[in-house]
């Protein structure tokens, strides 16, 4: 009876997530385009703003002026990113394309690799082992890959995109410099207000779909997507690590243990806002989305799954080079 209670309070989000799509299911027209909630407005400008503006706000300048520096970690993650990574996808899903498989799902798949890393969870993992932080912020490099993809005006996104994204963002940092020490002494919940914000989205995004009788998700699909995308994410992982500990690129075992977690992971945050608007009025848009949905409770599981015995293997791997350059 604890345990239940316990686990939706660590997971709420998650949770949150489930209760929202079933939600959306029972009274669609709510959330729907023109229905009561107008998500036309209030999610396509106020809420995608909003969500950006607690990014802007939250983020430290001086992490992002660090991370540059660090261009040999940038690097490697922007080319794992927004090469390896969409080349792999590609593949996979040539592969799969004549085979039974949701044709949106599939699409799905490859708006996934577009996707950037998360600054919540990459950096949350990356601090529970101990290894190096690093934020990379490339919406510009996003917005091509994708917009290249769909078949959406490339000028009404950036229009769309540079009120609700690039303002929010510029805005939320120009106040995060202004107000820098008052913000660090009073803690805002940003946290929170951006996930309950993007559970509104979901929720309408939800809506769009359930309003049209015409999208019928084929459940088999849905399963293969998600066992797909474990086996990917794992695979993924064991990629980045055996590239990274070659002794030629000269890592350290901090540095894999960051790039392991910051180029595989996809943030959801910011990928189901720049669906929402890459994909605008596509009735489709809440499947094209799932792999994303999916993508993301899984790698925070992976994640915290492989803590320990990453924590422990950077430890020893640090203890090795040192006494080899001691000997040395």
């Amino acid at each position: 009876m604890i345990i239940v209670p316990q686990f939706i309070r660590t997971n709420w989000f998650l949770c949150g997530i489930v209760f929202a799509i079933c939600l959306a299911s029972v009274a669609p027209s709510v959330g729907a385009k023109g229905g009561i909630l107008r998500p036309e407005i209030t999610v396509k400008f106020i809420a995608v703003a909003i969500i950006f503006f607690n990014s802007g706000i939250s983020l430290r300048s001086e992490d992002l002026t660090r991370a540059l520096v660090q261009y040999k970690l940038h690097f490697f993650v922007q080319g794992w990113t927004f090469l390896v990574f969409p080349f792999l996808i590609n593949i996979l899903v040539s592969v799969m394309r004549d085979g039974p498989f949701d044709k949106l799902l599939l699409q799905g798949l490859l708006v996934l690799g577009c996707m950037p890393p998360p600054v919540s969870s990459a950096v949350i993992l990356t601090k529970a082992v101990s290894g190096n932080e690093g934020i990379f912020v490339t919406p510009s490099l996003i917005l091509l890959n994708v917009g290249s993809a769909v078949d959406v005006p490339v000028s009404s996104i950036f229009v769309q995109l540079s009120l609700t994204v690039v303002a929010p963002l510029f805005l939320g940092q120009l106040i995060r410099r202004q107000y820098r020490i008052w913000l660090e002494r009073n803690p805002l919940p940003l946290g929170s207000i951006g996930s309950a914000v993007l559970l509104l989205i979901i929720y309408t995004t939800f809506c769009d779909t359930f309003s049209h009788a015409e999208i019928n998700l084929d459940f088999l699909s849905l399963i293969s997507i998600v066992f797909l995308i474990v086996i990917l994410q794992c695979g993924l992982l064991w990629m980045v690590f055996f590239v990274t500990t070659r002794p030629w690129l000269n890592f350290d075992p901090t540095d894999t243990t960051a790039l392991m977690f910051c180029s595989t992971h996809k943030s959801l945050t910011l990928g189901i806002p720049m669906i929402k608007i890459v994909f605008s009025g596509d009735p489709g848009l809440s499947v094209i989305s799932i792999p994303l949905m999916v993508y993301h409770p899984t790698q925070i599981l992976l994640g915290g799954l492989l803590v320990p015995p990453l924590k422990e293997w950077m430890y020893s791997a640090r203890r090795n080079r040192y006494m080899m350059a001691k000997h040395v």
